[in-house]
């Protein structure tokens, strides 16, 4: 009783004497280093931009926006299907040779798949080199995060704390999905979007192989045998490796349905800026709605414990349903670009809270397959919009994608609205925690 009403009494001191957001993000960085940040920023920029830049490369060399669409579409479905694999595998045998093998396999990949756009082959190799490219993405988003909350967790790190991890990975994504999109729009602007396809070549090889090969790479693998045998134990038990709850699951549809929303709107932002007269210029708005997110991302480290991430989930996709309205009726460059700004304000939000059910609620073996899983729910949303989305837009006009993605938003929220915790997830009630704490 003595240690528990210790527990409680050092609550409230904690709660008062909490470090401010830029303290707080420095003692993450003192935990990962801070050249980790860098490189995995850089691995995971090439990411957005071969995303994105499908469907202008692929439009640029068939003429066809709706074959772009197709083409962008099944490189994510690589990338889906690959993802959650490429984290078991960092979950069994460390991260340092699976990130460091499919960095050097997906930079030969892009630079086979642009050549290919470059000649302008028949839509059906585009497809399957498009599909090559995908899956050989190493992941390095969700194994940054996979990566960064063990070493966090293992250093006494509070709730606070790895949500500040989460804050700050999301915020990286964002920013990739800033910068990426703008230099292929640059470079479509300069000349051709393959030259920003032979940069991201070039930085997923070198900074993909800088991740693999940080210190960190080592750290978390180093609890991996005590951790493996258990879960061998388990497995030879239950004849199965550790069971995931339904709250992950239910977290997945919900990252399924976010991602359609963005699939859309990038369907919409494509359709509209061809509409009129501005191509190039949608990298560039999609930009703005990168930085926006963002912004966001870094304050949501600021948000009170009290503020569950159950509660934060809803309030997170209502916006995104809300704010996603007045694009179906946008008719300007100027338009477009003050609602996008606004609504750029949702995506963050929604990714940090669907990454920290993830990891409150994975068991610690499955990390890595979890955090990748829940980044090929978000992606797989995408790529199933890409294909349909184009096409609607083409048929129908941008409104039309705008519409769709409205929609995804509304049944987004109402996954979230009727998503309960499990019983041994405290994702909407977390107690303080004492130093040392090793997880929720």
């Amino acid at each position: 009783m003595a240690a528990k009403a210790q527990v409680v009494r050092d609550g409230p001191r904690e709660d008062r004497g909490a470090p401010g957001l830029l303290e707080t993000y420095r003692e993450v960085i003192g935990h990962t280093g801070a050249l980790l940040p860098v490189i995995s920023f850089l691995g995971r920029l090439p990411v957005a931009m071969i995303q994105f830049g499908s469907v202008l490369l692929v439009t640029e060399t068939s003429g066809s926006l709706a074959t772009g669409g197709v083409v962008a579409c099944a490189l994510a479905l690589g990338q889906v299907t690959m993802g959650p694999l490429v984290g078991r595998l960092a979950d069994r045998h460390g991260q340092r040779a699976v990130v460091l093998g499919f960095s050097l396999l997906n930079a030969v990949a892009i630079a086979v798949y642009t050549l290919g756009a470059l000649l302008q082959l028949p839509t059906p190799a585009l497809v399957v080199l498009a599909v090559l490219a995908g899956a050989s993405i190493p992941g390095i988003g969700p194994l940054a995060r996979a990566r960064a909350v063990p070493l966090v967790r293992r250093a006494g790190g509070n709730d606070r704390l790895v949500n500040t991890v989460l804050s700050l990975e999301s915020t990286m994504d964002e920013l990739s999905f800033v910068l990426g999109p703008a230099f292929v729009g640059l470079a479509a602007v300069a000349g051709h979007p393959a030259y920003a396809f032979g940069a991201a070549a070039l930085l997923v090889a070198v900074c993909g192989s800088g991740f693999a090969l940080h210190p960190t790479g080592r750290t978390v693998r180093a609890p991996r045998a005590a951790d493996r045998e258990a879960e061998d134990r388990a497995a030879r038990a239950r004849g199965g490796r550790p069971r995931l709850p339904r709250a992950v699951v239910v977290v997945r549809v919900g990252l399924v349905f976010v991602g359609v929303l963005l699939g859309a709107c990038g369907a919409g932002i494509t359709a509209l800026t061809e509409e009129l007269g501005a191509p190039g210029q949608a990298g560039l708005v999609y930009a703005a709605m990168g930085v926006m997110s963002a912004v966001v991302g870094l304050s949501m480290a600021a948000l009170p414990e009290r503020f569950g991430l159950y509660a934060r989930w809803r309030l997170a996709t209502a916006t995104a349903a809300l704010l996603s309205l007045p694009l179906v009726w946008i008719d300007s460059m100027t338009g477009l670009y003050l609602v996008v700004t606004v609504f750029g304000a949702v995506f963050a939000p929604n990714l940090i809270t669907g990454f920290a059910l993830t990891e409150r609620s994975c068991p610690p073996q499955r990390l890595a397959e979890g955090m990748t899983f829940a980044a090929s729910a978000f992606v797989g949303g995408q790529a199933i919009t890409l294909a349909v989305a184009g096409r609607l837009a083409e048929s129908h006009g941008p409104g039309a994608a705008f519409a769709l993605g409205s929609a995804a938003a509304a049944v987004a929220f109402l996954v979230a609205l009727v998503a309960r915790p499990a019983a041994d997830d405290h994702a909407d009630a977390t107690p303080p925690v004492t130093p040392g704490a090793a997880g929720p």
